[in-house]
């Protein structure tokens, strides 16, 4: 088995930083965190080879950034995934997503292409069975600014979020191996959550307490036990998540 890892984006370095090559910059996260080999001009695009090292043992992973610009992006991954005879569950196209909150993701099995130019393309080359991977960058609010915040670079504010959900992409790839998607978006999730500091010891109040002290009376520990547990990792999927679409 082999896994198509593809990256949506626009060539040139005067596109190396914009909103619209996410997709791109998840894929070299990935192939820098698992020592994939250096990029090399095949298949309209550059691709990379490399293993994933999963739950479920060892896969192969080649992948693929289509140089053929955003609207072209299936010419590309049409002839990768043929000459390799990759079906379209093994493929997984990561790119930017206008309708999620920077900062969220989500991952989903076929689907329209809600306007994505290059989903649209690799639609009509594959079919639209294949395995997406969205990262959003937030709407500008308007429609006639949609262009300039898409073709636009990431901004000082989206550094808050951003190296932290391409590491957790990276982390996250070998959860990738078969097609449970809900175990790399929970794998996501819990690089993502924040870490829960260690309680402060109050040190004027530690000489130890009488037996009795130390019971709680039946009301207190009713009360105590009836308080829901805080859990950061349930609260981190969710805001990961954001709301349904």
């Amino acid at each position: 088995m082999m896994l198509l890892l593809v990256g949506l984006g626009n060539p040139g370095e005067k596109h190396a930083r914009q909103r619209h090559n996410v997709g791109f910059m998840a894929v070299d996260e990935i192939a820098e965190a698992h020592g994939f080999t250096t990029s090399k001009s095949k298949f309209q695009g550059e691709v990379r080879e490399g293993i994933l090292n999963g739950p479920t043992g060892r896969t192969k992973a080649l992948i693929l950034k289509p140089l053929t610009y955003m609207n072209e992006s299936g010419r590309s991954v049409g002839e990768a995934a043929r000459f390799y005879k990759i079906p379209p569950e093994n493929i997984i196209v990561f790119y930017d997503e206008l309708d999620l909150a920077p900062g969220k993701l989500r991952m989903k099995i076929g689907g329209g292409a809600a306007g994505h130019n290059g989903i649209r393309s690799i639609d009509s080359h594959i079919g639209n069975e294949f395995r997406r991977i969205r990262i959003g960058i937030g709407h500008p609010g308007h429609k006639a600014k949609v262009t300039s915040h898409v073709l636009g670079d990431f901004s000082k504010n989206d550094q808050d979020w951003l190296p932290e959900m391409l590491n957790a992409i990276a982390a996250s790839a070998p959860m990738l191996i078969g097609n449970d998607n809900n175990r790399f978006a929970t794998a996501v999730a819990q690089k993502l959550a924040p870490t829960k500091p260690a309680p402060k010891l109050n040190k004027q109040n530690t000489a130890p307490k009488s037996r009795a002290a130390e019971q709680p009376s039946t009301e207190a520990a009713k009360s105590e036990t009836s308080k829901p547990e805080t859990n950061a990792f349930a609260s981190a999927f969710q805001k990961l998540l954001g709301g349904k679409k």
